[in-house]
């Protein structure tokens, strides 16, 4: 399962976010500190493609994609060094494959800490790219030995050399273009600032009236390299404790619709290349997750390795279609099914029967 990390300033709003997603309880208390151990949850992504789906097979069970969230402690100036509980925090966001900056906008006097979220921003930049330099740095001189004896490793030394250059002059690595050959040699060393970021500003309740004026001055900072969302996650948090009717209510009258978490997490579902193949039936309807370019027999290999060691082909319709038709039989009646082979490569939004052999 993909996981995305939090990451911001004390009393940011990462652990009300958090509750927001997964329905938790997490500690979000007006203090610092007041995560000292990562909380960990599942998010279920949402889509109408699947509810349709279901309804149509009058499926007894549906099974949304899901992803993991990290909640981490806050950061703070000087993490980087060990401040506050930095190096156990920033260790505990190296294995997530996103990072989710959440940035305060709202002011509070009884919360302590900056309502600047290019404030934010800022410091979290910082101590992430910091973080990252001690580890190049303190790995270069290894790799530079090694490749004195192996020659085949000098391409790790020129990756660190690259590398080092932006980190020295306090630039993230997702803010600059990296060689190919650099990039593919890093991909495993699991720095923080080597990871696809979104940003969420989590304004105050009275700022629901002018969340683009929020965000605005984040968008222009971070460009095309981050999706930007704002909300109060405080509210999105207290209807994530509600059953589905209460909530609807409660969001409708705040005409927050569905409320922006949902688009949050789609938004980052796709950042990381991930797409969504559909099976359907009158025991299930399931969405499946697969990263985009993926041929049909990896596809099937998602719900049983078997499926894609004995691949023979793939019955595929685009769910949109199949709905529309009311059930498969009547799909292939209209010549919607096709029938597809190894090197198919599965689009969003496929509705798929394998068949296979082993």
């Amino acid at each position: 399962m993909e996981k995305f990390g939090f990451v911001g300033l004390p009393n940011a709003g990462k652990s009300s976010l958090y509750n927001a997603l997964t329905g938790g309880s997490a500690l979000a208390a007006p203090y610092a500190f007041a995560t000292t151990d990562p909380n960990v949850g599942v998010a279920k992504v949402t889509d109408h493609r699947l509810d349709a789906l279901a309804k149509m097979s009058q499926s007894k069970k549906v099974v949304p994609a899901s992803v993991e969230f990290n909640d981490i402690g806050g950061l703070v100036k000087g993490a980087s060094q060990g401040e506050g509980l930095g190096n156990k925090f920033l260790a505990g966001i190296r294995q997530v494959d996103a990072i989710v900056f959440v940035l305060r906008a709202f002011v509070d006097d009884d919360i302590p800490g900056p309502s600047d979220p290019l404030e934010h921003l800022s410091t979290v930049e910082t101590e992430l790219t910091l973080a990252d330099l001690e580890m190049v740095t303190a790995g270069l001189d290894k790799k530079e030995r090694a490749a004195k004896g192996d020659s085949s490793l000098q391409n790790e030394v020129d990756a660190a050399r690259e590398v080092l250059e932006h980190l020295e002059a306090g630039t993230p690595l997702y803010r600059v273009t990296l060689s190919e050959s650099c990039s593919e040699t890093i991909a495993p060393w699991q720095l923080l600032t080597n990871k696809p970021v979104l940003a969420l500003v989590n304004i105050a309740e009275d700022q629901l009236g002018s969340v683009q004026e929020v965000i605005a001055p984040v968008q222009a900072e971070l460009g095309e390299l981050a999706p930007v969302f704002g909300t109060c996650v405080q509210l999105e948090a207290e209807a994530a404790q509600l059953d589905a009717d209460d909530r609807t209510e409660m969001l409708d009258a705040l005409g927050l619709g569905e409320g922006v978490l949902p688009t949050f997490l789609r938004e980052a579902y796709y950042t990381l290349g991930l797409r969504t193949f559909l099976t359907t039936g009158e025991k299930e309807s399931r969405a499946w997750t697969f990263r985009e370019g993926s041929p049909a027999p990896v596809c099937a290999g998602r719900i049983h390795t078997d499926m894609q060691r004995g691949f023979i082909r793939a019955e595929t319709v685009h769910w949109d279609e199949l709905v529309e038709a009311g059930s498969w039989g009547k799909a292939r009646e209209a010549g919607n099914v096709r029938q597809e082979g190894k090197d198919y490569i599965v689009k969003d939004g496929d509705v798929l029967e394998f068949r296979f052999n082993v």
